[in-house]
C-alpha cells in the first residue's frame, strides 16, 4: 500500500468518527493532543519489556507504508494509569508470569469496554498465565480463536492465511484469538508466531526481509483495526 493511500486512509479514519466527538478508536473524548502512538503495557512480575526496537519498528513502518503521523517511541503505562484512554492500541508481551492485581483487571476491563484495544502477543512462555489473566477481564466473555477471513487479517494488508508464522517456538501453526464484548472485538491475542519479534530490527533475530515485511503488515493490521473498531 501506498503513502498517498496512507493518507487517505488515515483522513477517512477521523471523518468516520461520529460527530459526538468521540477519541480515536471510539473512547468518549476528543483524541489525544500527544503524537499517535502504541502503549506498552508494564505489569509484573514479568519481561514486559522484551524486544526493545520492536514497536519503535513498527511505528516507522505505519510511518513510511500508510502515512500515519506516529511519534517514533511506544508509550509505557501501568494498567491503572490515568492516561490509559489516551491510546488507541494497548500491546502486551513476555516470555514469563504475568500477574494482574485486582485494580488492574478493573481498569483494563473499563478501558476495553469503553472502546480501547489490547494486542497480547506471546513471546513464547507466557500462554498459560497470560490466558489466566485475559479470562479475569470478561468471565462470561471466552477466548476464542478468530478464523482467517476475519477483517483483521486485511484492513490494510491481506493476510491470505490468516495470522502469519514468524519464528518457530513450539512447534505448529499459529493462532490467533480473541475476546468480544458487547459485539466488538476488544483483544486479540496471537500464539506461536511471536510478532514482536519478527518487528525488531534486522539484525537482532535474522528473519528473511518476506518474514519481517509479513510481521510489520500483521501489526499494522492491529494498528488500523483498533483505530477503526
Amino acid at each position: 500500500m501506498s503513502a498517498s493511500i496512507g493518507v487517505t486512509l488515515f483522513a477517512s479514519l477521523v471523518l468516520a468518527l461520529p460527530a459526538a466527538a468521540q477519541g480515536i478508536g471510539g473512547r468518549a473524548g476528543t483524541p489525544p493532543d500527544t503524537p499517535l502512538t502504541i502503549a506498552r503495557l508494564r505489569y509484573a512480575p514479568g519481561d514486559w519489556y522484551g524486544n526493545p526496537t520492536s514497536l519503535p519498528n513498527l511505528l516507522e513502518f505505519l510511518r513510511d507504508e500508510l502515512a500515519f503521523p506516529t511519534a517514533e517511541r511506544e508509550a509505557v503505562v501501568s494498567a491503572t494509569d490515568p492516561e490509559l484512554d489516551r491510546y488507541p492500541l494497548l500491546y502486551l508481551t513476555g516470555h514469563g508470569e504475568i500477574r494482574l492485581t485486582d485494580a488492574e483487571v478493573a481498569a483494563l476491563r473499563g478501558y476495553l469496554a469503553n472502546g480501547g484495544f489490547l494486542h497480547a502477543d506471546d513471546n513464547f512462555g507466557i500462554d498459560a498465565t497470560l490466558r489466566r489473566e485475559i479470562a479475569r477481564l470478561f468471565p462470561d466473555e471466552p477466548l476464542v480463536e478468530l478464523p482467517a477471513d476475519h477483517p483483521i487479517y486485511r484492513t490494510a494488508f491481506r493476510m491470505a492465511s490468516g495470522l502469519p508464522k514468524i519464528h518457530e517456538h513450539a512447534g505448529g501453526p499459529p493462532h490467533g484469538y480473541g475476546v468480544y464484548h458487547d459485539g466488538r472485538l476488544v483483544l486479540f491475542y496471537s500464539y506461536n508466531t511471536d510478532l514482536g519479534d519478527g518487528w525488531e530490527d534486522a539484525g537482532v533475530h535474522g528473519d528473511p526481509p518476506d518474514v519481517r515485511r509479513a510481521a510489520l503488515e500483521m501489526g499494522a493490521n492491529v494498528f488500523v483495526y483498533a483505530l477503526t473498531h
